[in-house]
């Protein structure tokens, strides 16, 4: 179904989107102290349906936020901790068998929730990462045979240390494609720094202070579909395939010198994360229909994990968000 054939947002729902927004804002941020990106990445990820990549050094509430959001929808929150050693059916689930009945019986593992912190995912082998794939992409696991579906929403929230790179392996391209976002996560400011501190003493950060929840599983699924019917005209669709399409030729458009850095740009992927992301930002600034600031302000959060560099871009220090933004001031703006 097109956009002109779906049904615009009318003003009751867009009314209806932005109070439950501001009711999770609300509710996030009296646990949260800064952090208004990652807000946003969290909002867009959910609402668009998608998975997130944060990456940061420890210690910067990644689990926290995650943790937070889920208590602001009443959605069911799974943490898992990868290690080396973390098996797949350790986050599928398994059959076990059951002595008292002779049969054997399905538990299902903890993926099995709305929301799923995997932390520090590059510690886990690349066999348990791929176990992720069928759960991300599918949205089901497959257990003895019998396909079990997950809940709705589903959100993977994943987190990798970048600097901390012993016992780890890297992530697979095709894991990373499978992350709509990915987020890098910055130091507080000294005066949210100062705040954590005071809330600290006050107990509002103890970890058995739980946010009360401001919205629904209903709410969400009202999010996903207002955000579904946000209009993209064909001017901002062709600037998305314009833009992923530069970043597999950019020799041409930004020069040889900065091309010879990337080693293969986004795929197809990366086109429907612009859309999708693209959507969800529109409707959290209240509007129905996706301008290209929208598209230009999620420009890292979608490519900085699509656009791979090669080896001579580490080498000389060049970074992916600067070869992303000779990209897309090669593309001209509708």
């Amino acid at each position: 179904m097109t956009d002109q054939q779906k049904t615009a947002p009318n003003e009751a729902e867009l009314a209806r989107a932005r109070e439950v927004l501001d009711h999770i804002s609300t509710s996030y941020a009296a646990k949260m102290v800064g952090q208004a990106e990652l807000r946003t990445s969290l909002l867009v990820a959910l609402i668009a349906g998608g998975h997130i990549l944060l990456e940061s050094v420890p210690g910067l509430a990644k689990t926290t936020a995650a943790m937070t959001l889920a208590d602001t929808v009443q959605a069911s929150f799974k943490r898992i901790q990868c290690t080396p050693d973390l098996m797949p059916s350790d986050i599928t689930g398994n059959q076990i068998y059951d002595a008292s009945t002779g049969s054997f019986r399905t538990v299902l593992g903890p993926v099995h929730a709305n929301f799923v912190l995997l932390d520090e995912i590059n510690r886990s082998s690349a066999k348990t990462q791929s176990a992720m794939l069928e759960a991300m992409q599918e949205r089901q696991t497959t257990i003895g045979g019998e396909v079990h579906r997950l809940p709705r929403p589903f959100l993977v929230i994943a987190t990798q240390n970048p600097i901390e790179q012993e016992g780890t392996y890297e992530l697979p391209e095709a894991q990373l494609d499978r992350f709509l976002l990915k987020e890098i996560v910055s130091y507080p400011s000294p005066q949210d720094e100062f705040e954590i501190l005071t809330r600290i003493d006050s107990g509002a950060l103890d970890p058995d202070n739980h946010v009360a929840s401001s919205a629904s599983l209903d709410d969400v699924a009202l999010l996903h579909d207002v955000a579904a019917r946000i209009h993209v005209s064909e001017a901002i669709r062709n600037y998305i395939v314009g833009l992923t399409y530069v970043t597999r030729n950019p020799g041409p458009y930004i020069g040889e010198e900065r091309a010879r850095y990337i080693k293969y740009g986004a795929s197809p992927r990366g086109s429907i994360a612009f859309l999708q992301a693209a959507r969800a930002l529109a409707l959290i600034q209240g509007r129905t229909h996706v301008i290209p600031e929208d598209v230009r302000e999620l420009r890292y959060l979608v490519l900085r994990h699509r656009v791979l560099l090669t080896f001579e871009a580490e080498a000389d220090g060049v970074r992916s968000e600067e070869l992303i933004d000779a990209i897309f001031a090669a593309v001209p703006t509708p």
